[in-house]
């Protein structure tokens, strides 16, 4: 069987994707450009049924352009929390045409949830974590049940919880790829210029790392670019993105 197929062999009794697996990956691909290995994982179908989670943010543009100008059709998620900057709606349209994907699927929190657990829709200012939850981390549980692989544009530099991230890692049986986890920030700006994409237009106006607008602020210069997330609070993810931790065997595995 060839790598490929062994890879993406589907096992009716368990996940399709195993820490093998990304050991594997991790393995075979840690000498190659992102370019090459976004490349070889699309044209030789190294992940199966794949879609990127995007939040359309400050640096955003590059991988949805990188994958994009590969497989412009590659189901692109996007979730719409309904309390986003309406600069980031504006920019994922704008970016979203730019670069000419065709896969945009906005992605709504269930409505009969909101209204039994935020029907003020203030949630945000007393329990982040719940609203998250809502908001982020449930619908994309269920927009992602039917795919095997989900690209990612983490990156190291963006905070501590994201410095040892590998590029392929194994989160709830399936494949997470992080292409970006090593960019350092002059690389995606060098890219960004290159190819002339648009910047979020918050991004000027001190803001490195965009979420939705109640629990996102401004991040002054030499602060870590997520520590406008959230502010005042001990939390730095969502809940979208576990952490991941050395087992037994050396693999990645998410923390539940």
């Amino acid at each position: 069987m060839g790598e490929a197929a062994r890879v993406i062999d589907t096992i009716e009794t368990g996940p399709r994707f195993t820490a093998a697996d990304a050991l594997r990956l991790n393995d075979r691909f840690q000498d190659h450009d992102t370019a090459e290995m976004l490349k070889a994982l699309l044209e030789e179908n190294l992940l199966g049924d794949a879609a990127i989670v995007s939040s359309f943010g400050a640096e955003s543009a590059v991988l949805l352009h990188l994958i994009g100008s590969i497989k412009p059709g590659i189901p692109v998620i996007f979730l719409e929390t309904g309390k986003h900057f309406p600069e980031t709606l504006e920019y994922r349209d704008l970016l979203t045409k730019r670069i000419g994907l065709t896969g945009l699927r906005n992605v709504t929190p269930d409505a009969a949830l909101l209204g039994e657990k935020d029907e003020s829709g203030l949630r945000w200012s007393y329990d982040p974590d719940g609203c998250c939850d809502i908001r982020k981390v449930l619908p994309l549980k269920k927009a992602l049940a039917g795919y095997d692989a989900q690209f990612s544009g983490r990156k190291a530099f963006q905070s501590d919880t994201r410095a040892s991230l590998p590029r392929f890692e194994i989160s709830e049986g399936r494949l997470k790829v992080n292409p970006l986890i090593d960019w350092d920030k002059a690389r995606i700006n060098a890219y960004i210029a290159e190819h002339n994409l648009p910047a979020h237009p918050l991004v000027e106006q001190g803001y490195p790392s965009i979420g939705c607008a109640p629990c996102t602020s401004k991040v002054l210069p030499g602060e870590d670019p997520r520590s406008g997330r959230w502010k005042g609070w001990d939390k730095d993810e969502c809940g979208i993105h576990t952490p991941v931790v050395e087992d037994d065997t050396g693999a990645n595995d998410p923390v539940f």
